[in-house]
């Protein structure tokens, strides 16, 4: 496996300018996600001969003043050109004018996470998310808040977490029904987007969501509104809660992007007590995003990047990991990999366990 971000050799210069771009990140990413949504990029689009900064300030509605400071932030960074005194798209501006993935980054990282990172040294040194509490409140990690979170922080959150979840499903689901099970438990079914998928995909097969009380009420909801009551059902635990035991005989067990939510310790006590509740012909399937194992760097950027979100925001403790890391975790609890699908979705791996013998 070849591990992304081998970046060559800088020379001084180069290395200077490189680290002027972090530095200044904050100032880019907020002049480009301004660019974006008050329509400056979208009217440059739509004049392919350019605009002077008076017309573009006409068009949109806002000052010359702040039209110039944000075509000046975005001309440093490749997003929009500049001649003969007129602005032009860049390709990198037409990406963040119309690709949706891009788009829901920004949202996400705008809406979710801009003002809790600030508080990403403070949260490393107390394991606890305390950007999330001088944000958003003092709930013990976002995940019991997630139906409270004000808007737009709130559909930023889900459609970020179902942009990347849904597109694996169909590619999947596949793979976990080719055992034809009669019961599936969807362990962080969070609001039921699998668990529907499923039970449109196979017809015979009943399933169980366990999640918070929060989540399950939504999930609830839709399940209804999706004509399922009668085959989905919903047990409360709280997964951080090792003392509560899951309930048995299910065929499958199903666990998409959940790990990534817990710290090394808590994973493999979740997979411990999932073994605990399998037999040997049950079959445990986790779908995860691992930075190490993507097709594209760009991928691997983004999932490498959302570690600092889960410390910030949502617990403290957990991150985004490595194949290898969920590997030893499931070894640990005395699960063995019989299968990986790989390069799934949005860059996911899928892999498929049972008992050790």
């Amino acid at each position: 496996m070849n591990i992304p971000f081998n970046h060559p050799e800088l020379n001084a210069a180069e290395a200077i300018y490189a680290a002027q771009k972090i530095a200044f990140s904050p100032m880019t990413f907020q002049a480009v996600r301004i660019a974006w949504k008050r329509g400056l990029l979208d009217n440059l689009a739509k004049n392919t001969q350019g605009l002077t900064p008076k017309s573009l300030a006409k068009n949109v509605g806002m000052r010359l003043y702040g039209v110039r400071v944000i075509l000046e932030s975005c001309l440093s960074i490749a997003v929009v050109s500049f001649k003969n005194e007129k602005y032009f798209i860049t390709k990198i501006g037409q990406i963040i004018l119309h690709d949706e993935m891009t788009q829901i980054n920004f949202n996400y990282n705008h809406d979710v996470n801009y003002l809790g990172l600030f508080y990403l040294e403070e949260s490393i040194d107390n394991a606890t998310p305390v950007g999330l509490h001088k944000t958003f409140g003092s709930w013990p990690t976002i995940y019991p808040a997630l139906t409270s979170l004000p808007e737009p922080a709130q559909s930023s959150w889900f459609t970020f977490d179902h942009y990347y979840s849904d597109n694996a499903f169909a590619t999947a689901l596949p793979h976990v029904f080719k055992h034809q099970p009669k019961t599936l438990m969807d362990i962080g079914g969070n609001t039921g987007k699998f668990s529907i998928s499923a039970a449109n995909y196979n017809d015979k097969t009943q399933i169980t969501i366990i999640d918070l009380p929060e989540q399950l009420a939504v999930a609830k909801t839709n399940i209804s509104q999706a004509g399922f009551s009668d085959r989905i059902n919903t047990i409360p635990i709280n997964m951080l809660d090792h003392s509560q035991a899951l309930p048995k005989n299910y065929e499958t067990i199903w666990m998409s992007q959940f790990l990534d939510c817990f710290g090394e310790d808590d994973i493999i006590a979740i997979l411990k007590r999932s073994a605990q509740a399998m037999s040997q012909d049950s079959r445990l399937f986790v779908l995860e995003t691992y930075w190490d194992n993507q097709q594209f760097e760009s991928a691997a950027f983004c999932v490498v990047n959302t570690s600092p979100y889960f410390t910030a925001m949502a617990n403290g403790t957990s991150r985004m990991y490595r194949v290898s890391d969920m590997l030893n975790f499931m070894n640990q609890a005395g699960l063995e990999v019989i299968e990986k699908i790989e390069h799934i979705g949005m860059g996911h791996t899928l892999l498929e366990a049972k008992l050790t013998q």
